[in-house]
């Protein structure tokens, strides 16, 4: 595994990052936030049980990092009720999130990986709030960590402050 900073940049052996199946281990060196559920998730492309994500009741202000490399992903405003049982954004940061067909399970749709360590997120869908652009980005909360607003200058992310609004 070479690692590029925190995250995954390349994995050998055919190994590429979104497809750790042939990956032994629950850690992988280099992403020490990941347990082996999260790991599961984000980067052997799993998805959780509708209805289990903790941060489907998340409300605080804050920004929503990527669990394996801590790139910031999605702001708390982008955050929607979509009543599918999973984080449900309606768009992600400029450049924080890439896309690719996913053909499994006899359809085609749209998963969405993180743009520096390559993370399973989710899926889009087109069915967002048509107000907020119509797209549906649904994440595994496993792949997710939250920062609250109060702690984000704390952790390296007070430059962004101004991208959250006040909590009042």
């Amino acid at each position: 595994i070479e690692l590029a900073g925190d995250c995954i940049a390349r994995v050998s052996a055919g190994v590429e990052p979104g497809d750790a199946r042939r990956l032994a281990g629950p850690l992988i060196p280099g992403m020490p936030n990941l347990h082996s559920h999260a790991f599961q998730r984000a980067m052997a492309e799993l998805t959780e049980r509708a209805g289990t994500s903790p941060l489907n009741a998340e409300k605080r202000k804050g920004r929503y990092l990527c669990a394996g490399c801590g790139l910031a992903l999605f702001t708390s405003e982008m955050k929607f009720e979509s009543g599918t049982g999973w984080p449900s954004f309606n768009e992600p940061l400029p450049g924080a999130v890439e896309t690719t067909a996913d053909r499994s399970y006899g359809m085609v749709r749209t998963e969405c990986h993180c743009a520096t360590c390559g993370s399973h997120l989710g899926h889009v869908f087109p069915d967002g709030p048509r107000d907020r652009g119509g797209l549906r980005y649904c994440i595994n909360s496993a792949a997710l960590r939250f920062v609250p607003r109060e702690a984000m200058a704390a952790e390296g992310y007070g430059d962004y402050l101004d991208q959250v609004e006040e909590i009042g």
